[in-house]
C-alpha cells in the first residue's frame, strides 16, 4: 500500500479539529507541564517555515508529557497590537481591525497544517476589550504604585513609523521595526520605572534554566556598574563654586585625570561655558542634539569642545579643563566622566585630537612606548599605580582602587555607588493601533486613573488612523473620545490619546492562558499556584532583551503587589536558530525576506510533500538552537525516509501475530534505539534523534527483523511526537488504537546495554581499521588488540602518544 500523505493528513485535520485531542484538563487534575510558543504579530505574509521551526520544536515536548499523563496546557493566541499589524494595515490601505483580524484567519489556517497539539480553547488575542481590559488593569495598577509617571522627555523617534520607540526598540541607530534611521524629539510621554527592579532583574538570572548567551546579553543591558561619585569642584561662569560629581569605576586611575567631560545637554553645561567660547559651545551642542545616544556612543571620531573652564581634581588639587563631548550621555552616570586618557582607548583618541597632556599612572610590563618614551596606546589593564602619591605600588585595580575610594569617602569627596545603564521604559506610543492608556487629564485634579470598574476604555473606530508625525496620536482628534469626566470631581477632562506600545500585552498572556474567559480577574490565584510558571518557552533570540525583560519586570511587580506567588514567568528558554536560505539576489545565504527572493512557503512544500515531511525536515537540519541553511534537496531524503518507514510497517510479514514473541536481538536493538532516541530528544537533539531512527529503519529493513505487535506499536507511538499523521493512522489502522490514548514507552536500561560495541583505530588521527569488544574493556585489554588489528601500519613506527576514548576509539601517535 502507497504512502498517501494527501488524504491522510487531510482526514486527521478535520478529525482532530472535531475531536481535539489535546484539551486541557481542569486546573488541579493531576501533574502538569506549560509549554508555550511566544505567540505571532498576524502579519499578511502568513506563517513561513522559521515560525514552523520553532512551533514544532515546542509540540514534540508537549506531545510526549501528553503520552507521559501530564496534564498539558499548550495554548496559541495572536500578539495582534503595535507597529508591525499597524504598518501592514497602512500597507494595505485596510483598517487595522479589519487586516488583523483576516491574517489571524490566514495564521490559524496554517496552524491547524502544523499538527501542533494546541488548545484552540486557550486562544487569546491582545486586540480583544476583553483582554487587553486587563492590560489596562495591570497598567493602573502601576500607576497606583508610583511605577508609572509622565515626563517630557528626549526620545527615540522614528520618521517613518512616526513614533516613539524604547531604546531596546532601537537596534544600531535605527527603528527595529522599519529600519529607519532614529533622531531624537521632546515628547510628553509615559514611562514605566523598570530602573527600580534592575537589580532584581539581575539577581533572578541566576536561577532561570536559560541559554547563557541571553542571560547575558540581559545583563549587559541593564548594565550593573559599581563605582565611586567623586565630587570634582568648578566656578560657574558667575564666579559661585559648584560640584561636579563624576562617576566611575576605576577611582585606581584619578591620579591620571588630566580633563573632565560633560554630556552636552547636561543641565550645568549653561553655567561653565565662559563668554568667550559661548558661540562656539553653542554651535557644537546644536550640531549634536539630533544624535541617538546609541550614535553618540559608537562615533568613531570623538568630537567635543572646551567650555573654558576648569576643574579641581580633589585627590591632588590640579586643574583640569572641562569639555563637552557627545560620546557622555546625561543620563548615565552622573552625566560627567572623568578623562584619564593614558588608561581610557577613548579617553586617548580624545586627548590627542584636542591635545591634552597624559598623565600615566600604572605600571605594566604589557605597556608600549614610542622611540621617545611616549604611550602608544592607552593602557587598561592592572599594574602597579605609579605617579599616585602614597598609593604607589600598590596593586592598581585591587588594593590601589580600594585603599584610594576609602581615602575620598572617608574625606567627604567621592560615595560609593552603583549604576545601571538600563533605563525607564518609554511606555507611550502616538499610534492609533494599541491599548488606550486608562487615565484622564483633569485641570483641577491632575492626572486621574480611569476606575477599575469602568475598564476597559475601548478603543474608538476611526476612518483617519494614520499616524499624524505631530507627537499627537490620531485618538487626540476624536473629540467625542477624548472629552470626558473626571472620575474625583466629574469636572470636565481629557482621556489620554498615546496608546501602549506593541509589548504590553505580550507582558502578561502566559498568565491569561490557564483561564482566557475569565470575567472577574485577569488571573485566578488557583490556576497562578497549579499552571505558573510556564515549564517550557520556545522562541527566538530577538527577544531576548525587548518581550523577555519586559515580561520578567511585570510579573515582578504583580509578585511584589501580591496578585502571583512567583517572580519568574519562564523556568525552562529555548531559543531556536533561523532557517536561512541561498538568495539569487544577493549571492548570499541569509535570513528569509520577501524582498531578497528567498522565502519558503510552507503551504507549497505541504502539496508535494506532507506536512509530516516537512515537519521531520525542519527538526532534522540541525542542533534546534543553531541557524540552519534551507536545502530543498533535504526534503527528498525525508520523503525517501517516510515512505520506507510506511512500506515495512504496513508489510504484514513484518510484524508478527499478536502473541507471537519477537527474537531477543530485536527486542535488545530496539531498546537500544529507543534509549539513544529518548536521551537525545531530552538533550534538545531531535535532529541525532532521528538519526537514530534512520539507523534503526535500516537495521530492520536489511537484517530482516519481524517485530512484536508491542514493539511495533512503541516504535510508531516514539515516532508520533514528529509526524503525527502517519503515526495515527499507522496505530488506528494497524491495530486499531487511536494516538491519544497511547502510552510514551520506556526502554529497558539492560535491554539496552550492547553486548559488543565497535572499537575504532586510528594512525595519527586517520582512522585504519576497527574491532568488536565488550562494553567497558579497559584500555590495557584495547591496547594490545588494537596493536594486532593496526600491525601493519605500526610496523617500523614509533608510538609516541596513545589516545583511548572508552568504547570509542583508540588513536596511536606515531612517528
Amino acid at each position: 500500500m502507497s504512502y498517501d500523505f494527501k488524504s491522510i493528513e487531510k482526514n486527521w485535520q478535520k478529525e482532530w479539529q472535531e475531536k481535539p485531542v489535546a484539551q486541557t484538563k481542569p486546573t488541579g487534575s493531576g501533574k502538569k507541564y506549560y509549554c508555550l510558543d511566544m505567540f505571532p504579530y498576524p502579519s499578511g505574509s502568513g506563517l513561513h517555515v522559521g515560525h514552523w521551526r520553532g512551533y514544532v520544536l515546542s509540540d514534540i515536548y508537549a506531545r510526549i508529557k501528553l503520552l507521559q499523563g501530564y496534564n498539558i496546557l499548550h495554548p496559541m493566541g495572536w500578539d495582534a497590537f503595535g507597529l508591525p499589524a499597524e504598518n501592514d494595515a497602512i500597507k494595505k490601505g485596510i483598517h487595522p481591525k479589519i487586516n488583523t483580524a483576516k491574517n489571524i484567519a490566514t495564521f490559524k489556517k496554517q496552524l491547524v497544517e502544523t499538527g501542533c497539539l494546541y488548545d484552540w480553547s486557550k486562544e487569546v488575542n491582545t486586540t480583544d476589550p476583553e483582554y487587553y481590559k486587563w492590560t489596562q488593569w495591570i497598567f493602573l495598577q502601576m500607576f497606583k504604585n508610583n511605577l508609572a509617571y509622565q515626563d517630557e522627555v528626549a526620545i527615540n523617534w522614528c520618521p517613518s513609523c512616526l513614533t516613539g520607540l524604547a531604546n531596546e526598540e532601537v537596534v544600531n541607530g535605527n527603528c527595529e521595526r522599519c529600519g529607519t534611521q532614529v533622531v531624537q524629539k521632546n515628547i510628553r510621554q509615559w514611562m514605566l520605572r523598570i530602573t527600580a527592579y534592575a537589580e532584581k532583574l539581575l539577581d533572578g538570572l541566576e536561577k532561570l534554566e536559560w541559554p547563557e548567551k541571553v542571560k547575558m546579553m540581559q545583563r549587559h543591558w541593564i548594565g550593573k556598574s559599581e563605582g565611586a561619585r567623586i565630587i570634582f569642584t568648578a566656578c560657574n561662569n558667575r564666579g559661585q563654586a559648584i560640584d561636579l560629581p563624576a562617576f566611575t569605576t576605576c577611582a585606581d586611575t584619578i591620579f591620571g585625570v588630566t580633563f573632565l567631560v560633560m554630556a552636552p545637554d547636561h543641565h550645568l553645561a549653561e553655567n561653565i561655558v565662559i563668554p568667550e567660547r559661548k558661540q562656539e559651545v553653542d554651535a557644537y551642542r546644536k550640531e549634536v542634539e539630533h544624535l541617538s545616544p546609541f550614535e553618540r556612543t559608537l562615533q568613531k571620531e570623538k568630537t567635543g569642545v572646551f567650555t573654558g573652564s576648569y576643574a579641581i581634581n580633589p585627590i591632588n588639587n590640579k586643574r583640569i579643563p572641562i569639555y563637552l563631548s557627545s560620546y557622555v550621555l546625561k543620563d548615565y552616570g552622573t552625566g560627567i566622566v572623568m578623562g584619564v586618557p593614558s588608561h581610557c582607548e577613548r579617553d586617548f583618541d580624545f586627548a590627542q585630537q584636542y591635545n591634552i597632556p597624559l598623565q600615566q599612572v600604572i605600571s605594566s610590563p604589557l605597556i608600549e612606548f614610542d622611540d621617545e618614551g611616549n604611550l602608544k596606546r592607552a593602557y587598561e589593564g592592572d599594574g602597579i599605580l605609579i605617579n599616585s602619591g602614597q598609593f604607589d605600588g600598590l596593586d592598581a585595580k585591587n588594593l590601589g582602587k580600594t585603599k584610594i575610594t576609602n581615602f575620598l569617602v572617608d574625606k567627604g569627596l567621592a560615595e560609593r555607588t552603583i549604576n545601571y545603564k538600563l533605563r525607564d521604559w518609554v511606555f507611550s506610543r502616538q499610534r492609533y493601533w494599541g491599548e488606550p492608556i486608562p487615565l484622564v487629564h483633569c485641570q483641577k485634579c491632575g492626572v486621574v486613573p480611569v476606575p477599575e470598574d469602568q475598564l476597559p476604555i475601548e478603543l474608538p473606530d476611526v476612518e483617519s488612523y494614520q499616524p499624524t508625525g505631530t507627537g499627537e496620536s490620531p485618538l487626540a482628534a476624536i473629540t467625542d473620545w477624548v472629552n470626558t469626566k473626571c472620575p474625583q470631581c466629574s469636572g470636565p477632562a481629557k482621556r489620554e490619546t498615546n496608546t501602549m506600545p506593541q509589548w504590553a500585552g505580550s507582558c502578561w498572556y502566559f498568565l491569561r492562558y490557564p483561564d482566557p474567559h475569565l470575567k472577574t480577574a485577569a488571573f485566578s490565584k488557583k490556576d497562578m499556584d497549579y499552571w505558573l510558571p510556564v515549564d517550557l518557552y520556545v522562541g527566538g533570540i530577538e527577544h531576548a532583551i525587548l518581550h523577555l525583560l519586559y515580561a520578567r519586570f511585570w510579573v515582578k511587580v504583580l509578585y511584589d503587589l501580591g496578585y502571583i506567588p512567583f517572580d519568574e514567568p519562564f523556568t525552562h528558554l529555548f531559543n531556536q536558530g533561523m532557517i536561512t536560505k541561498y538568495s539569487e539576489k544577493t549571492g548570499f545565504v541569509e535570513k528569509m525576506s520577501k524582498s531578497k527572493g528567498n522565502v519558503v512557503n510552507p503551504e507549497d512544500i505541504i502539496v508535494h510533500y506532507g506536512s509530516d515531511a516537512l515537519r521531520m525536515y525542519i527538526l532534522f537540519m540541525g542542533p534546534p538552537e543553531l541557524d540552519a541553511e534551507w536545502q530543498d534537496t533535504g526534503l527528498e531524503g525525508i520523503k525517501r525516509f517516510l515512505n520506507r518507514l510506511w512500506h515495512y510497517l504496513t508489510n504484514a510479514d513484518n510484524i508478527l501475530p499478536k502473541n507471537q514473541k519477537e527474537s531477543i536481538e530485536v527486542t535488545k536493538r530496539f531498546n537500544r534505539f529507543l534509549k539513544e532516541y529518548q536521551e537525545r530528544i531530552d538533550n534538545f537533539k531531535p535532529n541525532t534523534a532521528i538519526s537514530a531512527a534512520m539507523e534503526y529503519l535500516n537495521d530492520l529493513t536489511d537484517q530482516n527483523m519481524k517485530l512484536s505487535q508491542k514493539t511495533a506499536q512503541e516504535f510508531i507511538i516514539a515516532l508520533s511526537i514528529m509526524i503525527p499523521f502517519m503515526t495515527a493512522q499507522l496505530l488506528q489502522q494497524l491495530f486499531g488504537m487511536a494516538l491519544q490514548n497511547c502510552t510514551w514507552p520506556i526502554f529497558d536500561p539492560e535491554l539496552a546495554k550492547r553486548s559488543e560495541i565497535d572499537m575504532v583505530v586510528q594512525i595519527n588521527g586517520k582512522t585504519r581499521t576497527q574491532f568488536k569488544i565488550a562494553p567497558g574493556t579497559s584500555e590495557h585489554m584495547v591496547h594490545q588488540q588494537a596493536k594486532e588489528f593496526a600491525q601493519k601500519w605500526l610496523e617500523g613506527k614509533d608510538i609516541i602518544k596513545v589516545i583511548f576514548v572508552p568504547d570509542r576509539l583508540i588513536n596511536f601517535v606515531v612517528r
